[in-house]
């Protein structure tokens, strides 16, 4: 089975599951590391963020959902915990929430040697992520955006 179909198969598992809780789930991610095989679930709360608790009651009923269905032919681990302080934004309601925040955008290919970016998100206009660093406004086609999370800043 396809990483793409797993994760589709495991957020349709486990939407219901962190509704119930009154979470948001934010990712689903299933990836080889090693020779190891993590299936990750990444859920947030508002307005306190996500407890222990949280993540311990979504990763029993989701991994007892899992093994009932079974769809994953190989040994995996699951994992599920807050998205963090860095948190990947993929979801058009992500851009929305988090406008105004520092971002930090990674793209496929570099421009003029560039591949990182840094700065204010402006948001998506015209299929184009915007951001602004200081006074410099750049514009990104979401075809070459690789990765966009928030910044860390310290």
């Amino acid at each position: 089975m396809s990483r793409g179909r797993v994760e589709h198969l495991t957020e349709q598992m486990a939407l219901p599951v962190v509704e119930d809780l009154n979470c948001e789930l934010v990712d689903v991610e299933y990836k080889k590391e090693g020779s190891q095989w993590y299936l990750r679930i990444y859920i947030d709360k508002q307005p306190d963020g996500v407890t222990v608790e949280d993540c311990q009651e979504l990763s029993e009923r989701v991994g007892k959902l899992l093994d009932e269905s079974d769809p994953i032919p190989h040994s995996y681990f699951l994992e599920v915990s807050s998205p963090g302080l860095d948190r990947i934004l993929k979801k058009d309601a992500d851009f929305e929430r988090y406008k105004g925040s520092r971002v930090d955008v990674s793209l496929y290919r570099s421009r003029k040697g560039i591949k990182k970016f840094t700065g204010e998100l402006i948001g998506w206009k015209d299929d184009q992520l915007v951001i602004r660093d200081q006074e410099k406004v750049y514009s990104f086609p979401r075809s070459e955006v690789a990765v966009v999370r928030l910044s860390i800043e310290f």
